[in-house]
């Protein structure tokens, strides 16, 4: 990379799994990374391949109080994105998408730098459009127990408008390696299950349809939206589309798992379909996932089998 093209980039959020990838493919273009994490769902052991590497830098902090460095860039990733993490504590969620952003926008702004937003498909709530383009105002319960985030996003957004360097990205699910065993998402639930030959657990009928992204195709498209001269909001997510009945009887056959599988109750604000319309992002961004879910689940599977023989599990 041509010395001029070199910038300092901020990720916020990067020992986690969105963020560790981001900065590992930032790192790779040569970039000057500052990872920024306060490890309330991140972990040291996803950037441990980075921190020898001479232009990759690591400081423990929340965006909760200010930082004064100076940066070209801003990847905003931080906030707890699962409901299990996002629910442990409401009130720090909130101030983490609202004071956390308006810490960051500050920082943009002195630096005259560009904020790239992880903004989420939470914003549209249990849908009444679907597929849900950008243009949706989306269906949020705002006293429901998913507010937090959702309303937390929404408002964050808000707060970027008026900068004309921000950007931002609506993330629909995403899946791959350095996923949390404990995130309580579909994947890395069913998965677990399955290794361990327990039930997996579906909540509802299994008829409630979401798309999945694999990791790796969702940092590409942060990457371009950051060097495109669209601001968004704009959809990065796989538009392809699964019930969660047909998630789970191909893990199952993927693990070549003996477990059964359980129904429960729906949990209250649960969406009933998600699912995005990229087509913004195939028109602004030239981008679109690659890697089908077959794919991306035999790569997780086999990520999840590592760390569990590391750990010594499921032997």
């Amino acid at each position: 990379m041509c010395a001029d093209k070199i910038k300092k980039i901020l990720v916020t959020g990067g020992a986690g799994f969105l963020g560790s990838h981001l900065c590992e493919q930032l790192v790779a273009k040569g970039h000057l990374v500052i990872c920024l994490d306060n490890f309330y769902t991140g972990n040291r052991d996803n950037i441990s391949h980075l921190e020898e590497r001479e232009n990759f830098r690591f400081i423990e902090h929340d965006i909760c109080t200010s930082i004064d460095i100076e940066v070209d860039e801003i990847y905003n990733l931080a906030c707890p994105a699962s409901p299990r993490h996002y629910q442990r504590d409401p009130t720090f969620t909130m101030r983490t998408c609202v004071v956390g952003v308006l810490h960051m926008l500050e920082l943009a702004q002195k630096n005259g730098a560009t904020l790239l937003q992880a903004s989420t498909s939470e914003v549209y709530g249990d849908p009444a459009v679907h597929p849900q383009p950008e243009s949706y105002w989306g269906h949020v319960n705002p006293i429901g127990p998913r507010a937090c985030y959702d309303e937390g996003k929404r408002a964050a957004e808000t707060l970027l408008i008026p900068y004309k360097q921000s950007k931002i990205a609506r993330i629909f699910n995403t899946y791959g390696p350095r996923m949390q065993e404990d995130d309580g998402r579909v994947i890395s639930n069913f998965i677990l299950q399955a290794l361990s030959g327990e039930d997996l657990t579906i909540y509802g009928k299994g008829e409630q349809t979401r798309s999945f992204c694999y990791v790796d195709d969702l940092i590409s498209g942060l990457i371009l939206l950051m060097e495109s001269p669209h601001r968004g909001p704009i959809n990065i997510g796989n538009p392809s589309e699964f019930t969660i009945q047909e998630l789970a009887d191909q893990i199952l056959e993927l693990t070549s798992s003996s477990s059964k599988i359980v129904y429960h109750p729906l949990p209250e604000d649960d969406p009933k379909m998600r699912c995005p319309d990229i087509a913004k992002a195939e028109k602004e961004l030239n981008w679109k996932p690659t890697i089908a879910l077959e794919e991306g689940l035999k790569r997780t599977i086999s990520a999840f089998k590592q760390k569990s023989i590391a750990n010594c599990r499921f032997l």
